[in-house]
């Protein structure tokens, strides 16, 4: 009969040493596993510990492979354990460079590194092959663009979409649709209880291939983005000349160029109290001071007014007094001054520093 030792101390499935088999305590050595049991108890190690492996990346195929695998290994000794375990983070510490995954996974390594034209034409090359989740270059388009799909695509696709997207963006997609197509697509999400994930990755992939599809623009901004940042850093009158010119011409134009300036009298509406400081100190004392003394619209003065408010009463009143010293500034200067504050409004924005309030006039 075998020694009662033997068998406390031998894991199962461990094979002792033939050297050792006559010693009380006979030496435990690991299994041999192949490449993808190995694999098997790295992951289910790693699942053990609450790690976030994203396994959806990898293909299909190897997805399968590796759940077969799993269900197939039954128990491990925790010597073979220690081996495997040890022999990946040997592994991984000899790794230097990882890259990433086939020409999907370049492409998105170097989004907006290279030409526009570049990655478009290459993820025509990549097509509906590509690994990864296409939801997710579906979430970072802007609501604008997701609701012009949505309304090329059947209401049961918006529905899907729509179920798909983060709340915020979702939301903000359904804002720039019509009320009674905003309405029949969040009805018909009732109806996507039984639809299957081959259908939502097959749609995902459907849609992130129109979108590659698209022909390249050479501007970032749209037209009227442009035209109101031009306005912005305009003399008053050209500005409103040229806004009234736009309104006979194409209200509609009008209307989205109006929502892309920003002038010296928006503040109070598009600046918050806590973010004054911010813009003072990205402003020159001699242009600040020109700026506050020139203000002669009823805009302008509650602007400044607003500024004064929001700073140190210190601060505050060492301006008055300075304004008062300056006395009266004439138009060019005091407009030019405006402008540099707004362009520094503006830079910081584009820094992420601060951020602008919606205008609820724009809705």
């Amino acid at each position: 009969m075998q020694d009662t030792n033997t068998l406390i101390q031998v894991a199962p499935g461990a094979t002792p040493s033939a050297s050792d088999s006559v010693d009380d305590a006979p030496r435990v050595v690991p299994r041999a596993l192949s490449s993808r049991e190995k694999a098997a108890v790295v992951v289910r190690l790693l699942l053990n510990e609450g790690a976030d492996i994203p396994l959806e990346e990898l293909a299909d195929e190897l997805q399968e492979k590796l759940t077969h695998q799993l269900g197939q290994m039954g128990l491990v000794d925790r010597v073979t354990l220690d081996a495997v375990a040890a022999e990946f983070a040997e592994a991984l510490e000899s790794i230097g460079l990882s890259f990433p995954h086939g020409l999907a996974g370049a492409l998105d390594a170097v989004n907006g590194k290279i030409a526009p034209a570049t990655a478009a034409r290459l993820r025509k090359v990549a097509g509906v092959r590509q690994v990864g989740d296409p939801w997710q270059r579906l979430r970072e388009i802007p609501a604008e663009d997701l609701a012009q799909i949505a309304q090329a695509e059947s209401i049961e696709i918006a529905a899907v979409m729509l179920f798909k997207l983060e709340t915020a963006k979702a939301a903000q997609m359904l804002g720039h649709l019509p009320g009674p197509v905003a309405r029949r697509i969040t009805y018909a999400v009732s109806k996507t209880t039984n639809i299957t994930p081959e259908a939502v990755e097959r749609i995902g992939w459907s849609l992130a291939t129109q979108l590659d599809q698209r022909p390249a623009t050479a501007f970032n901004d749209g037209p009227g983005e442009r035209i109101g940042a031009i306005l912005n850093q305009s003399a008053a009158s050209t500005r409103e000349g040229l806004l009234t010119a736009l309104d006979e011409e194409d209200s509609d134009f009008a209307s989205l160029v109006r929502q892309s300036i920003f002038t010296f009298a928006h503040i109070p509406a598009r600046i918050l109290p806590r973010d004054v400081p911010a813009v003072l100190r990205g402003v020159d004392q001699t242009v600040l001071v020109t700026a506050l003394a020139g203000a002669d619209t009823e805009g302008d003065k509650a602007s400044v007014e607003y500024l004064l408010t929001n700073m140190s009463s210190r601060m505050a009143d060492n301006l008055r007094e300075e304004m008062a010293e300056r006395g009266k500034v004439k138009q060019a200067e005091g407009e030019d001054a405006m402008t540099q504050i707004v362009g520094a409004i503006r830079a910081l924005v584009n820094d992420g520093a601060i951020s602008l309030v919606e205008d609820e006039t724009e809705e």
